[in-house]
């Protein structure tokens, strides 16, 4: 499927432009041990999701939702073992201007910055974090909100995501959506959507009146 040309790009942080998917799921183990959930059901259902709207699915009686989304982030932001950059993700995004491309993530903000930097990439001028909407993916408020950020409608941009919430908010904000399946490799299955491994291959053109279209060689 050819690429399109966009006048923005918004990235999915964990999965997307790295993977921090190992400390994600240590943390989240421990968690669900700790309430009597079997690790393996709970990691199925967390990825692209806030840590307060995970737990809230998992419909427990007697726990206070906001206390325990504390917990677990205080966990994960002592965590940065084998957080690392997605393939080729740190040149494609150097090669962008800084005022064409967001991240928005599920991920509270501190978190988020913490994983970027431990995966050494550039913190992007535009964050949307977990902190800065009231609904979380698959609700398409971080990605409306990131595409005004930059001053474009969402259905200019193409964003970039790895796990079905995300590919869903993209949708319901309008915008065109590429999967990196490096770390889910079944979502390309999932989703009719064109997709890539990485960013090995890929690279940006500008064209004339502020648009960019994508190459992958």
């Amino acid at each position: 499927m050819p690429f399109s040309s966009y006048r923005a790009f918004l990235f999915d942080m964990d999965g997307t432009i790295l993977t921090s998917i190992m400390a994600a799921e240590r943390v989240w183990s421990a968690w669900a041990r700790k309430h009597g959930i079997d690790p393996a059901v709970l990691l199925s259902t967390i990825h692209g999701m806030r840590a307060e709207d995970s737990i809230a699915r998992q419909g427990l009686a007697g726990i206070d939702i906001a206390l325990e989304a504390q917990a677990v982030t205080a966990a994960e932001l002592e965590d940065m073992e084998g957080v690392e950059a997605v393939a080729g993700a740190k040149s494609f995004i150097g090669s962008l201007p800084p005022d064409k491309w967001a991240v928005v993530t599920s991920a509270p903000r501190e978190l988020a910055r913490r994983r970027i930097q431990a995966a050494g990439l550039p913190i992007p001028a535009v964050l949307v974090s977990a902190d800065d909407v009231a609904s979380g993916k698959p609700s398409p408020e971080g990605y409306v909100l990131a595409a005004s950020l930059l001053g474009v409608a969402p259905g200019d941009c193409l964003v970039f995501e790895d796990a079905p919430a995300g590919i869903l908010a993209a949708e319901a904000a309008a915008a065109e959506v590429c999967v990196i399946t490096s770390a889910h490799a079944h979502e390309a299955d999932y989703s009719p959507h064109m997709s890539i491994p990485d960013y090995v291959s890929l690279r940006c053109v500008e064209d004339q009146g502020g648009h960019f279209r994508l190459i992958a060689d």
